[in-house]
């Protein structure tokens, strides 16, 4: 990192929350592929909007269309991929905004490293709120849903380091919400993420 740069401090955290009336949190969304998570956050995003609550949604597809292009599958690009993925979060969260993550996230230290980036308070005047929420299925019914056809071609040797399959997936010990979609619809899913929200004073305003 260069050494050449200052951090430039503008209004604080509290400053924008009082002016927008708004509270941000990240809200990180972790499971295996096919496990129900761009579902839910689709819906949650679209449920929270509705409440008039600014909210933006990170999928772990889109970004590699862009921010993310440049990076492939293998551990080290999954943990650059997670990394930069935290950080933009961190700075919606930041702004006041609901940052909803929606990523197979595999590994447990790029999701601690993840959390610790929001509770960093070196540039700020206080922690920000982060929610691991673990979307969990059994890799069998994962294999069954299988809506892209990833896990068949996984299956196939077609797509090397498949998270599941042929790369692992360490869960998360204690998340802030653990969701069992093989069990729970989607629309029971979000009514368990916003109350945990609320509960947590995160709907109301700054």
């Amino acid at each position: 990192m260069s050494t050449n740069i200052t951090w430039h401090a503008g209004l604080t955290r509290k400053e924008r929350s009082e002016l927008r009336k708004q509270k941000g949190c990240t809200v990180w969304f972790t499971g295996l592929s096919a496990s129900g998570k761009s579902t839910i956050a689709i819906a949650l995003e679209q449920h929270l909007l509705h409440q008039g609550l600014a909210c933006y949604r990170l999928d772990g597809d889109n970004v590699r269309f862009g921010l993310n292009k440049d990076l492939g599958f293998s551990p080290k690009d999954r943990e650059e991929n997670i990394r930069r993925i935290a950080e933009v979060a961190k700075l919606f969260a930041d702004s006041t905004t609901i940052a909803l993550t929606s990523f197979i996230s595999p590994y447990k230290a790029d999701r601690q490293l993840a959390r610790e980036l929001h509770a960093d308070t070196k540039n700020t005047d206080s922690p920000l709120p982060f929610i691991e929420v673990f979307i969990d299925i059994p890799v069998e019914e994962a294999e069954k849903r299988d809506p892209k056809g990833l896990y068949k071609k996984a299956r196939a040797g077609e797509i090397k380091e498949f998270t599941g399959i042929s790369a692992p997936y360490e869960a998360p010990e204690k998340p802030e919400i653990h969701i069992h979609s093989e069990k729970t619809s989607v629309e029971e899913a979000v009514r368990i993420i916003t109350k945990y929200l609320d509960e947590q004073g995160l709907l109301k305003s700054g």
